[in-house]
C-alpha cells in the first residue's frame, strides 16, 4: 500500500512540475510578466500575496529540510518567479531519493523529515511556539487584509478583465500548492470527514484556510513538544520512538 503510494505521488509530483513548466513557458511567451505588476488591479496583488503566504510556508519547511541558509535564500525567490516549478520539483524529488525500506514503511512521512542522529523529539522552548502562532496569525491576518480590501476597491473578481496572462498563471499556480497542501492534510488527518473538510476549507479561502489549519495544529503542541512535530501525523509520532527508521528521522 505505502509503495504504491509512493509511485502515485512521484507521479502526481512530477505531473504538476510539468503542468507549470507548461504555463510558465506561456507566460514568459506571452506576457513576459508585464500583467503582474499593475498597481491598480487589486486582485492581481491579492493573488499574488496569497501566493506568497504559500512560498512564506513552503520555505519554512525547506529550511527545516535542507537546514542551508544561502539555500534557503535562493528558494523563496526562485518560487516566486519561477511557481511550483520549484516545490513540486523539490518534492518529487525527494520522493525519488526515497530508499525501498522508506517508500514501501512510509514515504510522506520520509519526504517530510530530514535525516539527523539522535532523539531529540519533545523538547522545544515555549517562545519558539509561541512565535510560530504569531507568525501564522500575522499572516493569515495580512492575506484577510489584502482579501477586503481587494473587495471594497475592485468589487467582485468575476469577470473578464481580471484573467490576464499573469492572473491566469497565478490561480494556476495557487491550485497545485492548494494540491500540495491536501496531501499533507490528508496525510495528517485520522478521519477521511476531518481531510475533506480542512482540504475545501483550503480550495475556499486560500492561504487563508491554511493558516487556520496550522494555527490549529500549533495549539494541539505542548509546550515541550518539538514545532517540527506539526509536519507529522500523530500516528507517526508515537511511532517515532519504537520504530527504528522512524527513529533515525527522530530529531525533528
Amino acid at each position: 500500500m505505502a509503495a504504491s503510494m509512493a509511485v502515485a505521488l512521484k507521479a502526481l509530483f512530477s505531473i504538476l512540475t510539468c503542468v507549470m513548466v507548461v504555463t510558465i513557458s506561456q507566460l514568459i511567451v506571452t506576457d513576459f510578466y508585464k500583467s503582474c505588476v499593475d498597481p491598480k488591479a487589486w486582485w492581481m496583488m491579492t493573488a499574488i500575496a496569497n501566493y506568497c503566504v504559500y512560498i512564506v510556508i513552503v520555505t519554512i519547511w525547506f529550511f527545516y529540510k535542507e537546514s542551508s541558509w544561502i539555500k534557503t535564500l535562493f528558494f523563496p525567490v526562485a518560487m516566486f518567479f519561477l511557481g511550483s516549478i520549484i516545490s513540486c520539483g523539490y518534492i518529487a524529488m525527494q520522493f525519488f531519493k526515497l530508499s525501498p525500506a522508506e517508500s514501501s514503511k512510509n514515504p510522506v512521512f520520509f519526504v517530510l523529515a530530514r535525516h539527523q542522529k539522535g532523539d531529540v523529539v519533545g523538547h522545544t522552548r515555549r517562545h519558539s511556539l509561541v512565535i510560530a502562532k504569531v507568525i501564522v496569525a500575522a499572516l493569515g491576518c495580512f492575506m484577510l487584509g489584502f482579501l477586503i480590501h481587494a473587495i471594497i476597491v475592485d468589487g467582485s473578481p468575476f469577470h473578464a478583465q481580471m484573467l490576464t496572462p499573469c492572473m491566469r498563471c497565478t490561480l494556476i499556480d495557487t491550485l497545485i500548492e492548494i494540491v500540495v497542501f491536501s496531501v499533507w492534510i490528508a496525510y495528517k488527518e485520522s478521519s477521511w470527514t476531518s481531510a475533506i473538510v480542512w482540504i475545501l476549507l483550503s480550495q475556499c479561502s486560500g492561504s487563508i484556510g491554511l493558516c487556520v489549519y496550522l494555527l490549529r495544529e500549533l495549539n494541539r503542541l505542548s509546550p515541550q513538544q518539538h514545532i517540527s512535530l506539526i509536519l507529522f501525523s500523530q500516528s507517526d509520532r508515537d511511532l517515532m520512538s519504537s520504530d527504528p527508521l522512524l527513529t533515525q528521522h527522530s530529531n525533528v
